[in-house]
């Protein structure tokens, strides 16, 4: 059966006069309003030995090595970026409109936490993003403390002016989303940042220092970080507003750019400096004054594009688009214009952010678009509530609010990508939220998908869940987030057509979901992952859910299988899977699913045969619902999973090499590691203890942040190009043969006491037993008593000089102690094994009594001035400035207070210069670390 398809929304051409707005003056760029994120409490508080990410200080950049770099090895991303489908216009919400726009997208990943940034956690209330298809870059948008920052230095209580610790002027990419953004061929660009008061003393000049051939070592530093960590690009963002950047300097910050853009890195200058002069100064268009950051009259293409400042108007984006022109270059490629959300409830308080403005006289797009802080949606939720001092945004309950929020701002106020534009009258009061002043990004940017070839499954699992599903049945009763498992998201959120009333349509996460009123359902959650999709409401008429643009081929062996349950009362619909080809995309072809209008006790799986359209291109598809004649009320159906395969995907191996890599018994911690195949193979690897699933990841290791049973058993599946999975690799263990309660504190010279508890009976670990042969067994006892010996390791972890000491002690002690060790506060790992056993594991860090003094060739002399560098060292956080005995004081950024000392990160870079009163004052510098020590430097 067909039927032909109506034509959706055209965009209306708009003429300049109509658009144009007088230019609001010269402003500064503002900051986004939005809170930040909290740490969780409790359960979902972050585990003690959980990887998170850090920020990085020019020198941090210039020593970064894999091996050095804090949690690196579990905080890479490993999904390759994925090749996007041609545009077909003909399945676009809106046909008329260019593919060519791009969108670059700067939000937070999960939030905007500062030392809580995590792959996954064990907390439904983080910040998901789900709307990949209209994005073409993900650059990431928020403060991270630099590598060493004590925790306790910041009290989340605080106003933002009273974070006393330092940023790091690099921001990389979170690796769960740089998988998820790859996973939906998006490039994922880490920030640099530089700004009078976000990042204290730290300048450009830092970055951009030379070596003695000229070469860019922090450059060369970031091209070998962005491939190790598997990230595509770096956004520029300098505003140091006081100083600007030095004339001199403006040749060497593009090479710098250039240098990483020639290592095939994606490059974006932010518009905030002066061609000629550096200061900084706002264009709020591409024009003559900035250009030259993107293509340069000597050096040639320095940078991929602009993001250009708010505060512009149509005749400003035409111009910029004409000059981009001039120099040859495609401002759709070239051009972003920038839109700064998360201002009063969807409006905007400068200007009206129009991007009506950016159409030309044929309604298409004469710029690309920039986005800053779309995560407002989540992180503002607070403020536009009314009381910024509340955390509703990290409670369960509030999250319908986000997902709505979300869909408002990307497919429009009335919730439909093909009406995407503002509208006045849509109430969105229930989240805080207005429709008079913002058109969805839907209406301006074309849907885009990865979805091609002849396999393609979805359980519509949007990356999180209140508790996670197996075939219908709670496998984890514990929530979580985790993008790295983030199915391809929902093409159009929500694409119905119909000529009568429209069915709702939703994410179910299950029973303890709260979904507001606007939703009215029986929640019964997922099918595989942590939510299912649900469409209800009144049933009058044929609806056609148009579900995911895609270029899925065909042919004798395909089939599709579709995974329903039907909560509601048994009737006369009908449910179809509607296929739209691409030979005639006019016409939607709807395959039947048989007995679906019969209420179901549970999930219910259904096979349809393709071959009937064998040698044809699967567009896009979605699901039609028909009453047959009859309105029915309260009508519900939930689909868990389609699956469309031809065989032509192998079932992966069971995956190699499982094994622990660290087991933390003090924390109920664990990491596993196995060996990782090609993503051509796998796609994803699930892990489970004891038949409950803990998590997925493409990657060779996770991180298992709370054991629930000390004993039992470990598996781990692979996941192909079909959804379907290996045999498991069951992994046997039993962390009660092992010590527990290790602990381990440190004498006023450094040497380290070790104390545990020996297990009330010792023997082999699951792992030994499960794979010993007779001969390892034979060979284990004759070693008779040495087998019961305790042998502790003790090793440093994230440092260019490895340390290690080893200890074996007699059967039955409980402690021992390690001398000559490092007394510099460096990352230990230490591991404690009883006979042959596999080893378990403790962490910390070492004594830490040792500081070194403050270089004098890093002080300059000029007219009686003197000027600071900033110390090389790692771990330093005060500098006292002694006057004949007296301590000068130095003026902090965001306040006019001023402290004794130079703090770390917070102390004005105008400050670090300074005069004496005296010629014949006596100077002293007094450095002084974290753990408080102290070491002098006579200057004079």
């Amino acid at each position: 059966m067909t039927r032909k398809l109506k034509a959706k929304g055209i965009i209306p051409k708009v003429t300049a006069m109509v658009l144009t707005t007088a230019l609001l003056g010269q402003v500064v760029a503002s900051s986004v309003y939005a809170g930040d994120t909290l740490p969780y409490t409790g359960e979902s508080a972050k585990g003690m030995n959980q990887p998170y990410q850090h920020g990085y200080t020019s020198a941090q950049i210039l020593n970064w090595t894999p091996e050095s770099d804090i949690h690196g090895d579990l905080l890479r991303a490993h999904v390759p970026l994925q090749p996007r489908n041609e545009a077909f216009a003909a399945t676009q919400a809106y046909p008329e409109l260019s593919p060519d726009t791009q969108l670059f997208t700067m939000s937070g990943d999960y939030g905007n936490a500062f030392f809580d940034s995590t792959p996954y956690t064990n907390e439904f209330s983080q910040y998901l993003f789900n709307y990949w298809q209209y994005t073409d870059y993900y650059s990431y948008w928020h403060g991270m403390a630099s590598a060493g920052v004590p925790e306790e230095l910041y009290d989340p209580s605080k106003e933002w002016t009273e974070k006393y610790f330092e940023f790091g002027i690099l921001n990389i990419p979170n690796p769960a989303y740089t998988n998820a953004a790859h996973k939906n061929g998006v490039k994922s660009i880490a920030n640099i940042f530089f700004s009078d008061n976000d990042r204290g003393p730290q300048t450009y000049k830092q970055m951009l220092i030379q070596d003695e051939n000229g070469n860019f070592p922090v450059a060369e530093k970031l091209a070998e970080m962005a491939e190790y960590y598997n990230y595509d690009g770096y956004f520029f963002n300098q505003e140091e507003v006081a100083r600007g950047v030095a004339p001199e300097d403006i040749a060497s910050y593009k090479k710098f750019m250039k240098y990483l853009r020639d290592k095939g890195l994606y490059v974006q200058w932010y518009d905030s400096t002066i061609n000629t002069t550096g200061k900084i100064q706002y264009q709020n268009q591409f024009n003559g004054l900035n250009s030259p950051f993107v293509q340069d009259s000597v050096l040639g293409r320095v940078s991929d594009s602009i993001f250009l400042n708010y505060v512009w108007n149509h005749k400003m984006l035409r111009d910029s688009r004409d000059h981009a022109l001039s120099l040859g270059l495609d401002p759709l490629e070239t051009v972003f214009a920038g839109v700064e959300g998360g201002h009063d409830k969807f409006g905007r308080w400068k200007q009206s952010y129009d991007l009506r403005h950016n159409l030309d006289e044929n309604g298409q797009p004469m710029n690309s678009i920039a986005t800053l802080g779309a995560d407002f949606t989540h992180n503002a939720l607070d403020e536009e509530m009314g009381d910024g001092s509340t955390n509703h945004r990290a409670e369960d309950d509030y999250q319908w609010m986000t997902f709505v929020r979300d869909r408002a701002w990307w497919s429009g106020p009335n919730q439909d990508p093909t009406d995407a534009r503002r509208n006045a009258s849509a109430d969105l009061s229930d989240m805080y939220a207005s429709g008079a002043n913002w058109d969805g990004i839907a209406a301006y940017l074309t849907e885009r998908s990865v979805i091609n070839g002849s396999n393609f499954a979805t359980n519509f699992n949007t990356g999180h869940g209140l508790k996670y599903y197996e075939d219908g049945a709670v496998s984890n009763d514990k929530e979580w987030s985790n993008i790295n498992i983030q199915d391809i998201p929902v093409t159009w959120q929500w694409w119905m057509d119909s000529e009568g009333d429209k069915l709702s349509v939703d994410f179910d996460y299950g029973p303890s979901y709260e979904k507001g009123a606007r939703y009215n359902y029986d929640s019964i959650g997922a099918f595989n992952g942590g939510s299912s999709l649900v469409v209800n409401g009144t049933l009058n008429a044929e609806n056609f859910l148009r579900l995911y643009k895609t270029d899925l081929s065909v042919n004798g062996q395909s089939k599709l299988e579709l995974t329903y349950n039907k909560p509601s009362t048994s009737d006369a619909s009908s449910l179809h899977v509607g296929l739209i080809f691409e030979d005639d995309p006019s016409n939607v072809v709807n395959v039947n699913v048989p007995n679906v209008g019969q209420h179901t006790e549970g999930w219910k799986t259904t096979s349809l045969d393709l071959s009937a359209y064998q040698g044809k291109t699967i567009a896009a598809m979605g699901l039609s619902f028909d009453p047959n004649g009859k309105a029915i009320e309260n009508y519900q159906m939930n689909i868990g999973e389609i699956r469309i395969s031809d065989g032509s995907a192998a079932v992966p191996d069971a995956p190699t090499g499982f094994h622990i890599a660290k087991a933390l018994t003090s924390t109920d911690e664990l990491v596993v590691a196995w060996d990782m195949k090609d993503y051509s193979e796998v796609k994803q690897y699930n892990l489970y203890e004891n038949g409950a699933y803990v998590g997925g990841v493409y990657d060779s290791t996770f991180y298992i942040k709370s054991l629930k049973q000390p004993s039992g058993e470990l598996s781990i599946r692979a996941v192909g190009a079909d959804g379907t999975e290996s045999e498991a690799t069951v992994l046997p263990y039993d962390l009660n043969a092992a010590v527990q309660d290790i602990d381990v504190k440190f004498k006023k010279n450094g040497d380290a006491i070790v104390s545990w508890k020996n297990p009330k009976k010792a023997k082999d670990s699951g792992k030994d037993k499960d794979k010993n042969t007779d001969k390892d067994k034979d060979k284990n006892k004759d070693k008779g008593k040495g087998n019961e010996s305790i042998q502790l390791t003790l090793e440093t972890e994230y440092t260019k000089e490895p340390f290690t000491k080893s200890l074996q002690v007699k059967k039955g002690k409980q402690s021992a102690v390690l001398t000559g060790l490092p007394t510099n506060g460096e990352h230990y790992v230490l591991n404690i094994a009883i006979g042959g056993q596999n080893p378990v594991t403790h962490t910390g860090q070492l004594a830490d009594l040792q500081i070194t003094p403050y270089v004098k060739e890093k002080v300059t002399v000029k007219d009686g001035k003197y000027t600071l560098a900033l110390p090389d060292l790692e771990d330093w956080y005060k500098i006292y400035v002694y006057e004949n005995g007296v301590p000068r004081e130095f003026g902090v950024t965001y306040v006019s207070q001023k402290f004794p000392y130079i703090i770390r990160g917070r102390t004005k870079l105008s400050e670090l210069t300074f005069t004496p009163a005296s010629s014949n004052s006596s100077l002293k510098l007094v450095i002084e670390d974290y753990a408080g020590n102290q070491a002098a430097t006579i200057l004079r």
